[in-house]
């Protein structure tokens, strides 16, 4: 990672950060969020501050592809540099090869994601091995990842790529690349959608990919920290925007578990990035 040739797509002033050769950007203001995330599996580690600036949300794509290609020494100076001691142990208690690739990319894009949004948002020169990254222990929420920072995390990876978002308040993201979903649960997803429904939103939810809707129910059941331990069905998606936003309503199953003082729903952002299906929710800016 530390070699890396990363660069993101060419926009005025971008700042470089501490693993040389990636890149962290702005986005024009008015940009969607498909348009603002780079999935290049040839980029080691990229980052960007998500528009609008009122969202304050900071995003790290890290490649599984290209710490694929590197060897074990390699891998094990990574871990060496960028790990806590506690996670070097968690790391070295995963023996599914695949199962700890994945996990390493996760704890670089979430560790590049806070150090990051410091140096942005509070002027926090921190560097991305001293952030700490745990998981809750139990319950609804048990794996859902924390940091040793003032912010929420998400994270989410799929095929080559680890993303990790980060922000004041909670965040839920998924990632699944393309692929064939079984014609069971097609058919589930598709009893929601009406093509021939008065409303425009919700016609252009029925054209919307099956895969990129189940990805918005993940995003939303990530928000709360739940996961696939509640019930996919407890969100009902109602309408996708034109501007990328999506529509969801709960069901009583969620609404029993999700935190009593949140009055205003979450906000969901949705579209296909590079043969990926990619879901961000966030809590309204003001809620």
């Amino acid at each position: 990672m530390s070699h890396a040739d990363a660069a993101a797509r060419p926009a005025p002033g971008p700042v470089r950060h501490g693993v040389p050769g990636a890149v962290s950007q702005g986005v024009p203001e008015g940009v969607s969020l498909p348009d603002q995330v780079v999935l290049d599996g040839s980029r080691p580690l990229w980052i960007t501050h998500l528009r609008p600036e009122s969202r304050r949300l900071t995003l790290a794509v890290v490649s599984i592809a290209r710490l694929r290609e590197r060897g074990p020494h390699a891998l094990a100076e990574l871990r060496t540099r960028c790990l806590t001691p506690a996670e070097t142990e968690q790391a070295a208690a995963l023996r599914v090869p695949r199962r700890r690739m994945e996990w390493l990319a996760g704890r670089l894009a979430l560790k590049h994601a806070v150090s990051a949004h410091g140096r942005r948002h509070w002027d926090l020169a921190r560097e991305p091995r001293t952030v700490e990254v745990r998981t809750v222990a139990g319950g609804l929420q048990a794996g859902r990842p924390v940091v040793d920072a003032p912010v929420e995390v998400g994270l989410t990876h799929s095929g080559d790529f680890a993303v990790a978002v980060c922000g004041p308040h909670a965040i839920g993201v998924d990632l699944e690349h393309d692929r064939p979903m079984p014609p069971s649960l097609a058919r589930v997803l598709d009893q929601e959608c009406d093509p021939r429904a008065p409303s425009a939103d919700a016609r252009r939810l029925a054209a919307m990919p099956a895969m990129l809707r189940w990805t918005c129910k993940e995003a939303v059941l990530k928000y709360y920290g739940f996961g696939l331990r509640i019930d996919a069905g407890e969100v009902a998606l109602t309408g996708w925007l034109p501007d990328g936003r999506f529509t969801w309503r709960p069901g009583g199953g969620l609404l029993r578990h999700a935190p009593v003082a949140e009055t205003r729903r979450p906000t969901g952002w949705a579209g296909v990035v590079a043969g990926h299906h990619l879901a961000l929710v966030e809590r309204p800016v003001g809620g």
